[in-house]
């Protein structure tokens, strides 16, 4: 039997708490302007979700820098996030083929 040491336990505690502090919220203000009175579409969405994770890094020191557009157009700002973040972190399917490359 593997013994669980304290750092594994760290680690656990670390990603459970990481996972339930990035949960979304209700968004009250997708379809609403913002100051300039634009909203975020498709675009801007691919676009946000394509510096996601620097943005994310800024968002930890800086409380003007959100991740994530609340102005927005709604499915369609949704869905360029989406489909940004999973270029940025490879989800172009490869990964699932089932071919096997050998070393």
């Amino acid at each position: 039997m593997k013994r669980i040491t304290l750092t594994g336990i760290v680690g656990i505690v670390l990603i459970v708490l990481f996972m339930t502090a990035c949960t979304a919220g209700p968004n009250a203000f997708a379809g609403t302007v913002n100051e300039a009175g634009k909203t975020a579409g498709f675009f801007k969405g691919l676009w946000h979700g394509f510096i996601s994770l620097f943005t994310f890094i800024v968002s930890l020191f800086s409380d003007s820098v959100n991740v994530y557009e609340v102005h927005n157009k709604g499915a369609l700002y949704d869905l360029g996030f989406i489909i940004g973040v999973s270029a940025f972190f490879g989800g172009s399917g490869a990964g699932g083929s089932s071919r096997r490359y050998r070393r």
